[in-house]
């Protein structure tokens, strides 16, 4: 059966990195049957240029009758002075809001040619394989009331709601444990119980959660020992869940264990795994237009597009058998690449892959 895939490539680096893994699902139709149609629409700046709002009306009702969105990346300084309600990164909210879109999956995997490039030293994170599942639709990101307001001494105030319910808590725990059972049936929950009640219900409805999983073994921790446990001892961790504030920032730091944010696949998915790909890393507009960026991590989130939301777990796995083959010819972009490696461009990785394939 033939299945819809929307391309959202947005701005900044986001044209450049989706071209290459559109490259590589293309080569996938022609060799492997994978059968799938590439539609390609607006958002954040780009839409905002065109249409006057991040997100159109129609996009939205594109993206929610496709099978599944390929997202490059929003935002950028030509944008920063707009309104926060039209800004770029309201179009990627939206998307996510709207498809329901509550579940984040950010595997943070170094690959074994990669362990030089990480920041960390080598014995540190060789071996790596972390994944960190964020709730993405509520949290302080999403909390009402918000704004800026005016006190009656005339001094501005800003403020933010941290609000979690139940079931949002039960929903992307039962995401998380059966994400263990599929691995090394061991959970790390991450909160601020200490001193925010708001996690101190998540630990206590991911303490009831874990009653239905008594294979996995599950351990609570304070965001700020979290990230420094993972900068000392990362591979300590197996799944790590937490919400949507906590979870954006850790994921960021474990992508830095890989050797680059270039790196990093993402997959936003909802109850039935229709999902959102999209790599971790920004739009990097110093870098847009140049043929500079990785594409690693956007071609590492159409492969779990296959796994997730397209059911070609075969497919999945020859594309990132792929890009390890490229990582064994020496081949690297900029921002991974070392003494002794060849460096390339962002259309010559895909390439790369392309023929790896």
């Amino acid at each position: 059966m033939t299945q819809q895939v929307l391309v959202l490539p947005g701005d900044g680096i986001g044209p450049e990195i989706t071209a290459e893994a559109v490259k590589v699902l293309e080569a996938l139709n022609r060799s492997d049957n994978l059968d799938i149609v590439l539609s390609e629409d607006l958002v954040g700046g780009a839409a905002y240029d065109v249409h006057g709002v991040p997100l159109s009306d129609e996009t939205m009702a594109k993206a929610q009758a496709a099978d599944a969105v390929l997202l490059g990346a929003v935002g950028g300084y030509k944008w920063e002075s707009l309104d926060i309600s039209v800004r770029p990164e309201k179009g990627l909210l939206r998307l996510r809001s709207e498809m329901q879109l509550f579940a984040n999956l950010r595997p943070a995997y170094l690959f074994p040619q990669l362990a030089d490039a990480s920041t960390l030293k080598p014995e540190i994170v060789a071996g790596l394989d972390i994944l960190i599942v964020r709730e993405l639709t509520g949290g302080i990101y999403f909390g009402q009331p918000r704004g800026i307001r005016t006190l009656e001494n005339g001094e501005r105030q800003g403020y933010n709601t941290y609000v979690y319910k139940e079931s949002e808590i039960k929903r992307i725990a039962h995401v998380a444990f059966q994400a263990a059972m599929k691995r090394n049936k061991k959970l790390t929950s991450v909160d601020k119980a200490n001193v925010l009640e708001v996690t101190e219900l998540w630990r206590e409805i991911v303490d009831v959660v874990a009653k239905e999983y008594p294979e996995v073994t599950v351990n609570h921790m304070y965001v700020d020992n979290a990230a420094m446990q993972l900068v000392f001892n990362p591979k300590q961790f197996d799944v790590m869940v937490t919400g949507n504030m906590f979870g954006d920032i850790l994921s960021d730091e474990a992508s830095m264990l890989t050797g680059s944010i270039g790196m990093l696949a993402s997959a936003s998915l909802d109850a039935n795994n229709k999902g959102m790909y999209e790599p971790s890393h920004g739009s990097a507009p110093d870098i847009a237009g140049q043929n500079l960026a990785n594409p690693l991590a956007t071609i590492l989130s159409a492969a779990m597009m296959l796994r997730y939301t397209l059911g070609r777990e075969d497919l999945a796995v020859k594309i990132e058998t792929a890009v390890s083959k490229v990582l064994d010819q020496g081949l690297r972009t900029g921002d991974i690449c070392s003494a002794g490696m060849t460096q390339v461009s962002c259309s010559e990785m895909g390439d790369a892959v392309v023929a790896a394939l």
